[in-house]
């Protein structure tokens, strides 16, 4: 099965933490980083797409897949 998931937060440490995190738990990037304007917040927020394969898992839309 493959796992997709899609990272956003602030433009700060906290969001490269949050990739990092995933790589470390065997994520992989998917396409490019998307970087863009929340004017709601007045700030900058970062997206990256990641993906993963399990083996020997279906798929139920019910999971959580940062726990993966």
């Amino acid at each position: 099965m493959k796992l997709y998931r899609f990272l956003t937060g602030p433009d700060d440490a906290s969001f490269c933490h949050k990739v990092t995190a995933a790589l470390n738990k065997g994520w992989q990037l998917y396409g490019s980083p998307t970087y863009a304007y929340d004017a709601e917040t007045k700030t900058m927020r970062c997206g990256q797409a990641v993906f993963k394969e399990i083996d020997g898992i279906d798929y139920s839309p019910d999971m959580k897949l940062g726990d993966y």
